[in-house]
């Protein structure tokens, strides 16, 4: 029940769980238990990314790679990237291979 899921997860990134904002990132992003609100996902991916929570650092290099959710900026992709890489963050790891 992702709406359910989505009320969990706003309560404990709420009080700075950083697994939860990226989870209510996610829901807000894919509109799953809550509406579609990309300002929203930003801003959640964004404090969990601040926390060092590697897979928000991963999604955020693909937002600002991908132009989803703000202007393309590869540099400010790849700094998340890396970040998210030295954590052990395969995907991130991948992604900087790729452009090597």
């Amino acid at each position: 029940d992702y709406t359910e899921a989505a009320r969990y997860w706003r309560l404990s990134a709420e009080q700075g769980n950083a697994e939860a904002q990226y989870n209510l990132a996610s829901s807000y992003e894919n509109g799953e238990g809550v509406p579609t609100d990309f300002a929203e996902a930003l801003k959640w991916y964004k404090e969990s990314a601040g926390q060092g929570y590697a897979s928000a650092q991963y999604a955020l290099g693909c937002i600002y790679s991908n132009g989803d959710l703000v202007p393309r900026n590869m540099s400010e992709a790849v700094e998340w990237w890396k970040k998210a890489a030295a954590q052990g963050n395969e995907d991130a790891q991948n992604m900087l291979k790729q452009l090597q």
